[in-house]
């Protein structure tokens, strides 16, 4: 016991020692003892240090960069309080099948976020149609931070253009659409919208090409490096003047789980833009174009056939009569080569270039017949064809037309949408539904009766409205290759 006592007051006798001599040598250091163990106040030194006043150089030694500097910031000043912010709400239609296999349409909420750009003083905004496709609940958000409900006048799913009207009075600041055939490779050009939710987002790029194409719709695009994210959909691209030359549509990007900028955006040209907006002002839709011909891409078998060479070019199998294709002489069996002086690739290349054309234009044909090219002209019309009533989706008459043919579809999210896809895709096909034998899970059914559908709800609409009255054609792309399927008319029980 008395050993176990004199080792622990020899350790003490240790410690007090060792904190002596510690506290000592702050002591002679700092002067002053502190009760935390820590040096006090005067533990420390002041150091000498010395700020620089003046910059490296003057402003007058980079003039150009100055101004340059000012009038980017001038730009945007003038540009952004005419960008607005768009969410958009609404509900999803979704066909599901019970554990008994018995067909029922399921309703879930949705929600967007796009970018826009007011183009009148009456507050009319031009974003994509994409944006506040299916939505049912528009709210634009000003540059003032007030947020105010929107409505939609028209939109123009080829072009993927909608045009809204902010329920609020005006008058607002609206932004010019400059002229895109001015538009030069390599000009600079600031792109402003909404990436990822973060408003009155500017960025700086050049035109990096024109005339790019992401599917066979959208074509004829301005390609820009200026950075274009999820959320900029649908918000100008602007020249130094501050004109609006593109409408923010689409980007490159390899992920596609988690798109982001890679250098490499896409703009649907504001001359486009100023046509389908006068349109859809005017009489409440996008007027397109028409022909008027039935066509069939050609392949090796049907090169065989009829006797043609060349790569490109369309089959017309059919003509409409009466319609601008029979004025201008257009015959079945001809090959379409040209229209307007352009190639044609494909029958949806040609046909999206008719429904450009502006009506009453007289465009030249090029034409291969039994061996021989000639060259006709036709005057492109307007087409009137009428367009199907709403569907209720949810009726019992609807349900079991769907469950008759068997297709699930949904639609592409808005990631995917950012990338160029268009349509809807295939998700389950009944063996015992009456689409079986020719549509395949996977398929992406791009137009009903050549009639685009971009969510699954306007398939269903589109699908129903036609295949109870008519054969149905559906254009669908099953491994990269396009090809164009026709349903019979539904039975009636």
């Amino acid at each position: 016991m008395k050993s176990s006592i004199r080792r622990f007051l020899s350790l003490l006798a240790v410690a007090l020692v060792a904190y002596g001599l510690v506290s000592a040598l702050r002591y002679w250091r700092f002067g002053k003892f502190s009760s935390s163990g820590q040096a006090g106040e005067g533990s420390h030194r002041p150091e000498k240090f010395t700020l620089p006043e003046n910059a490296p150089l003057e402003l007058s030694d980079v003039d150009l960069l100055s101004r340059l500097n000012d009038e980017y910031a001038k730009l945007t000043q003038a540009v952004v309080p005419s960008v607005v912010s768009i969410d958009t709400a609404g509900v999803r239609e979704q066909l599901l099948r019970d554990p008994w296999g018995r067909a029922r349409m399921q309703r879930e909420m949705t929600q967007g976020q796009g970018s826009g750009v007011i183009v009148t003083e009456e507050g009319h905004v031009v974003t994509n149609q994409h944006v506040i496709s299916g939505q049912n609940q528009i709210q634009v958000t000003l540059h003032d931070g007030k947020s105010h409900p929107a409505t939609l006048i028209g939109e123009d799913r080829m072009l993927d253009i909608a045009v809204l009207k902010i329920n609020a009075p005006g008058p607002f600041v609206p932004l010019k659409l400059g002229d895109s055939s001015q538009v030069k490779v390599g000009q600079i050009v600031f792109a402003v919208g909404n990436p990822f939710g973060l408003s009155e987002t500017v960025t700086q790029g050049i035109i990096s090409a024109k005339e790019r194409s992401i599917s066979d719709q959208q074509r004829d695009l301005f390609q820009t490096d200026a950075a274009i994210n999820p959320g900029n959909s649908g918000g100008p691209l602007v020249n130094l003047q501050g004109e609006i030359v593109g409408i923010n549509v689409a980007i490159y990007s390899p992920d596609k789980m988690n798109p982001g900028f890679q250098g490499v955006g896409f703009s649907i040209p504001s001359n486009d833009v100023r046509e389908s907006l006068k349109q859809i002002l005017e009489k409440g839709r996008p007027v397109h174009g028409f022909l008027g011909v039935r066509l069939y891409p050609i392949d090796e078998r049907i090169r065989q056939a009829i006797g043609f060479e060349p790569t490109n070019g369309s089959l017309v199998i059919d003509v409409v009569p009466d319609s601008p294709a029979a004025r201008a002489g257009l015959q079945s069996r001809d090959v379409i080569m040209e229209f307007n002086s352009k190639p044609v690739q494909s029958p949806t290349q040609l046909i999206t270039m008719v429904k450009r054309t502006p009506v009453g234009q007289e465009v030249p044909l090029k034409v291969w017949r039994s061996g021989e090219v000639i060259t006709l002209q036709t005057n492109i019309t307007e087409n009137l064809s009428v367009e199907p009533q709403p569907v209720d989706l949810t009726s019992a008459e609807t349900v079991e037309v769907i469950r008759q043919y068997g297709v699930v579809v949904r639609s592409f999210t808005d990631m995917e949408r950012s990338r160029g896809f268009n349509g809807v895709v295939v998700t389950e096909v009944d063996p015992h539904g009456l689409a079986a034998s020719g549509i395949r899970e996977n398929d992406v059914i791009l137009a009903v009766n050549k009639t685009k559908v971009g969510s699954a709800e306007e398939f269903y609409q589109n699908f129903v409205g036609s295949i109870t009255r008519q054969n149905t054609q559906l254009t669908l792309v099953r491994e990269r290759n396009a090809m164009v399927l026709t349903l019979e008319k539904a039975k009636e029980k």
